[in-house]
């Protein structure tokens, strides 16, 4: 597998710049578009690793789906006014965030400087794959019989986000409307 630097230092530094903007932006709706971008570079990054699969289902289950939930979950709890503002926070926040992120990283640095360069295998080689029919047979077979309950695990908590989010916006809503009773009443 060969790799060509230009193309993957392209998608590196796209998805850096762009979880960069989705930390920083302030409009929740302007950060996960940025998310989704994020995504897609790294959709890139997979199909240069000669992992089709992995890129497109990147490109389907988490640009597409899982984003479409992030906007849909947004819109519902009328999130798109800025909540946190860190211009406000206390200075010795701000400072102990940057000391805490300077120092992860130092901790990250260090971890892939003194760890070993040849990582195991296990027991799936080229060989094996290539034998038990390809990258997309082997891992449907895996995904569907050794890991189905965390494959089912995963929808259930999806469906469990998207009930949580309705009621809370259902329950706002009635709140308000039931606010703005009370104050034409008045």
């Amino acid at each position: 597998m060969d790799i060509n630097p230009y193309f993957f230092y392209t998608f590196a530094g796209t998805a850096i710049a762009f979880s960069l903007l989705v930390v920083l932006k302030k409009n929740p709706v302007a950060s996960a578009f940025s998310l989704v971008l994020v995504f897609f570079s790294f959709a890139g990054i997979y199909a240069l690793l000669d992992a089709h699969l992995v890129a497109v289902l990147q490109i389907l289950i988490y640009a597409g789906a899982i984003m479409v939930l992030f906007i849909f979950v947004i819109m519902l709890l009328n999130a798109d006014a800025p909540s946190f503002d860190l211009g406000r926070t206390h200075i010795a926040l701000r400072l102990g965030s940057v000391f805490v992120a300077v120092c992860l990283f130092g901790l990250f640095v260090w971890a892939f400087h003194n760890h070993p360069s040849a990582a195991p295998l296990g027991p799936f080689t080229p060989e094996k794959i290539e034998a038990a029919g390809g990258n997309t047979r082997v891992i449907s077979e895996l995904m569907f019989s050794e890991y189905i309950l965390p494959f089912e695990l995963t929808s259930v908590l999806l469906l469990t986000a998207i009930v949580g989010a309705v009621a809370i916006a259902k329950r706002n809503t009635s709140i308000q409307s039931q606010s703005g009773g009370q104050k034409r009443a008045s």
